[in-house]
């Protein structure tokens, strides 16, 4: 899965946002400057601002592309898809591969949602509401049909997308697993947990 910094020659801004993502992930956000990001382009300072208008602005934008191609790869898995068993699989491995290959963004992404104004902050957060409710349909549709034990939809999603996450903390890329096969561990733990039978401790309600 390429990143959206790596088709064709990058352009300064390119190279500016591919530059901040390694710092921010490295450092994090607080503790990178605008001047170690020109100076690590190549560039000067005052030549960051022709491109961004501050470092804010740079955070905001690696979010919000990184929200934006999550969501798109998401939805691409799950087209085609009318099973609700098969598009929770796809739901579920889709985001655990994307997180792995994008694993610095989507660190970023999870972890520097601080540095944000409060107009952005809003902003990105309505994204993450918008992916969580794909899958909390998701869930939703499987109580209703009997596939999935009942359980409360919000609360699951959240637990879901949490420990999938992670992911993007403890990968490694030189490990001795695939991408796909940590995926598909991921895929069977969470169907396993949301078929009936399969869920202790959850007593099922009426209702999802």
């Amino acid at each position: 899965m390429l990143s959206y910094l790596e088709f064709g020659m990058p352009s300064m801004k390119d190279k500016i946002t591919r530059v901040a993502i390694e710092l921010f992930h490295q450092k994090g956000y607080f503790a990178t400057s605008v001047s170690e990001i020109a100076g690590q382009c190549g560039i000067q300072k005052a030549s960051i601002y022709y491109h961004y208008a501050s470092k804010e602005n740079i955070l905001f934008h690696i979010q919000k592309v990184t929200m934006d191609e999550l969501t798109g790869y998401l939805r691409g898995n799950l087209d085609g898809r009318d099973d609700i068993e098969a598009r929770m699989r796809a739901a579920v491995h889709s985001h655990v591969r994307f997180h792995l290959h994008r694993q610095k963004e989507t660190f970023i992404a999870n972890s520097e949602l601080r540095g944000l104004t409060a107009a952005h902050y809003r902003e990105i957060v309505a994204k993450r509401d918008e992916y969580e409710q794909i899958f909390q349909q998701i869930i939703r549709e499987g109580c209703e049909t009997g596939v999935f034990v009942p359980v409360d939809v919000k609360i699951l999603s959240y637990a879901i997308l949490t420990l999938c996450n992670a992911g993007a903390i403890w990968y490694n890329p030189e490990g001795r697993m695939a991408v796909d096969a940590i995926a598909d561990i991921y895929e069977t733990f969470v169907l396993r947990g949301l078929q009936k039978g399969q869920f202790p401790g959850i007593t099922p309600k009426p209702g999802c």
